[in-house]
């Protein structure tokens, strides 16, 4: 799979976003500190996106003054705020219409928060090695201790964090971690995160979150604790708790499989995600059904929309009503499963309909 990537811009700067795959909506909120390519660059990482994009359009970001987005970060942004109105902007410029929200680690916050700020945008969510209350995640003196070593000395500090993040990796597997966090992001920056980590607190949101909502969270994360996960899943309604085995924090390291499993059974009935992990075939596809074919006429139309005519000119066009032409538009959108039709234009075209 290409990933796609774009721009969009709020206040304060321009947000990198990129996209994957096909099919109902799938955002992953900003976590830590990222970079789109060097990301997609890791097969680990790679593998266990296209495996969700393998039924999912899957999307993601860069947060402000890190990887791909504007790395200079103008005062006034931060806090759950100023990473809200990031996630917003990303999901609002990628045309998604509903969506279901993959929260990783801090990302659990900002998607639990936009779940219950906006219901009827979100389809589903799942928290993965989440948490509620940043101040409880470690103790005041760890989290001193390390906002100081990142901020005077963040080679030493990505080290640092490279063990907690990966447990189990090997000193070659730590360098490059290291490395690629402090290819991510300056010090400034990345102190600045951490300390968004440690202090965001969403525990009032969660009792107005409305949508189905699945918790992981692996057993012996030394990252986020495994009791922070437990309480999380006890105060959304309704949320489901799955304890995963393992003790790495991100996703796409240990046994992902699992990980992936359990994020395809809950959105779409299937573990397939995990099972092409485990056949260790990260490039393969999941089998799917096709959109219905489109009519000769319904692709005529959408090929003037692509074109740029709106409804009366495609009318004029084709000697029909603006009616017909409304109803042939929102017919190609149903048969693709598109919430717009800018989205049913991109997707035609990756298909090859256009």
């Amino acid at each position: 799979m290409d990933q796609q990537i774009r721009f969009c811009s709020i206040a304060t700067g321009r947000i990198a976003f990129a996209e994957v795959g096909a099919g109902p909506a799938l955002v992953l909120p900003a976590w830590w500190v990222s970079h789109l390519e060097l990301d997609w660059a890791d097969p680990s990482f790679r593998a266990f996106v296209e495996a969700l994009a393998a039924r999912r359009r899957v999307v993601r970001y860069d947060p402000l003054g890190t990887g791909l987005s504007d790395r200079r970060r103008e005062p006034g942004h931060g806090g759950l705020e100023g990473e809200l109105e990031a996630l917003t902007a990303v999901v609002g410029a990628a045309e998604l219409g509903r969506t279901a929200l993959l929260g990783i680690s801090s990302g659990a916050c900002l998607a639990a928060t936009f779940a219950a700020r906006n219901p009827a945008a979100v389809e589903a969510l799942v928290l993965y090695g989440g948490y509620a209350r940043g101040a409880e995640v470690t103790t005041p003196e760890v989290r001193d201790s390390m906002l100081s070593v990142v901020s005077a000395h963040w080679g030493l500090g990505s080290r640092l964090l490279a063990d907690v993040f990966l447990p189990e990796a090997s000193a070659d597997e730590l360098e490059a971690f290291a490395r690629f966090q402090r290819e991510a992001a300056p010090a400034d920056t990345a102190a600045a995160h951490l300390g968004f980590v440690y202090s965001v607190d969403v525990a009032d949101e969660l009792a107005q979150i409305d949508a189905p909502t699945l918790v992981l969270h692996r057993r012996d994360d030394r990252a986020i604790p495994f009791e922070r996960g437990r309480e999380l899943a006890a105060s959304v309604p309704g949320a489901r708790l799955v304890t995963l085995e393992g003790s790495q924090h991100l996703p796409w390291l240990g046994d992902a499989a699992a990980t992936a499993a359990a994020v395809g059974e809950f959105l779409d009935g299937d573990a397939d995600a995990g099972a092409l992990l485990r056949a260790g075939r990260p490039d393969a596809r999941v089998p799917r059904v096709e959109p219905a074919g489109l009519s000769d006429r319904e692709l005529e139309v959408l090929r003037l929309v692509a074109a740029g005519l709106n409804d009366a000119e495609i009318a004029e066009r084709l000697v029909l009503s603006p009616h017909t032409v409304h109803r042939h538009v929102a017919n190609v959108r149903t048969k693709l499963r598109q919430p717009s039709r800018a989205a049913a234009v991109a997707q035609a075209g990756r298909l090859g309909l256009i």
